[in-house]
């Protein structure tokens, strides 16, 4: 059974639509992804937020995942931006490589490009079995942070002769922003904070949209993923629901499930950000892709961060003579920096 916030703000029992292959994801532990309704408290209702955040609270000390519903965004948004990926993905490689990602992190990622290695649970040694295409903030040439050529943020690699991925990407990015941004105030009070406590941290953060083309991968090779067991670098992870399963996610005892295959929904965890400004009480949860399935699988998940030049420490609430600081303070752009160089081979090998 999974948890659901209602429209009325009661917490009722649903069944759990998981979906876990014998032998393979367990099945053993329905109901620790639970699924919640924020709409009531993106539409303002009244006493709609204390329900909610206790409800994320709960889970993000669990697993670090969940699964949002009524959350506003239009269905043709990421409907386009899945199919403006596949568009781009099944493109020749001669044509895709113009695009190659540089020292921004932007553009195009080809097969061979990432190997995850700052997973906390797998020593990873083997690339990604998938490629990926990264679009960011969507900035003009004269903008102050491209004049000054700032780390990490540069302009988008827009194909050219696709008017409509570029089209699809920046309208997909505006919602997911304004939706996500939205929330921040709940992870806040499930912190025991005042709600507007991330307002500077998050009054321009960094946001991108990571497109991703698994391959049938129905025959692995060892210590092989999709993508790697790893945990995110932001605050938190917006994944609308693919076609397909591939997903899963770790628990504290060591089982891989997945979470709720529920259409029309985003998937949300946990990422290193919220793990330090929470001194782990949200820790990053671990999670991996592998597509069994006998046709490619698309991913577009929506990265949330504080701004880059944030400072990213933990919180009052979560620190005490007790529960000394795990952390020492950094910066989202800092941080970042230091696991992209680790991970990506153009980053490693300078060759931008």
């Amino acid at each position: 059974m999974t948890e659901f916030v209602s429209r009325e703000g009661a917490i009722n029992d649903i069944a759990s639509l998981g979906q876990a292959n014998s032998g393979q994801p367990s099945s053993t532990q329905a109901g620790r992804i639970p699924i919640l309704d924020i709409g009531p408290f993106l539409a303002g209702e009244p006493g709609a937020m204390p329900p909610l955040a206790r409800a994320i609270a709960r889970t993000c000390e669990d697993t670090g995942f969940l699964v949002v519903a009524n959350h506003g965004i239009a269905p043709a948004l990421p409907a386009a931006v899945f199919a403006q990926a596949a568009r781009f993905f099944a493109c020749d490689d001669a044509d895709k490589l113009p695009y190659k990602i540089g020292q921004y992190n932007i553009g195009y990622l080809p097969f061979g490009g990432q190997v995850v290695r700052h997973s906390p649970v797998n020593h990873n040694t083997k690339p990604n079995f998938s490629e990926s295409f990264y679009v960011t903030r969507d900035r003009a040439p004269d903008h102050p942070d491209i004049v000054s050529n700032k780390p990490l943020i540069g302009l988008n690699h827009w194909p050219d002769g696709m008017p409509e991925f570029r089209a699809a990407m920046v309208a997909y990015y505006a919602a997911m922003e304004a939706m996500a941004c939205r929330l921040v105030p709940v992870f806040a009070a499930a912190l025991d904070l005042p709600e507007d406590y991330f307002t500077n941290a998050f009054a321009e953060p960094n946001c991108t949209i990571r497109l991703i083309h698994y391959p049938p991968h129905t025959s692995l090779e060892d210590n092989e993923f999709g993508f790697a067991p790893h945990t995110d670098n932001n605050f938190i992870t917006f994944l609308a629901q693919s076609e397909l399963p591939g997903l899963e996610v770790r628990t504290a005892e060591g089982e891989w499930i997945r979470p709720p295959a529920v259409p029309g929904t985003f998937v949300v965890n946990t990422g290193a950000m919220l793990a330090r400004y929470s001194n782990d009480r949200f820790k990053a949860t671990p999670h991996r892709v592998i597509n069994r399935n006998d046709r490619s699988r698309y991913a577009i998940p929506f990265f949330l961060g504080p701004n880059h030049d944030a400072l990213v420490d933990c919180v009052p609430s979560c620190v005490g003579p007790d529960n000394p600081p795990r952390y020492e303070p950094t910066t989202y752009g800092a941080f970042s920096s230091r696991l992209l160089t680790l991970n990506f081979a153009h980053r490693k090998s300078g060759a931008y």
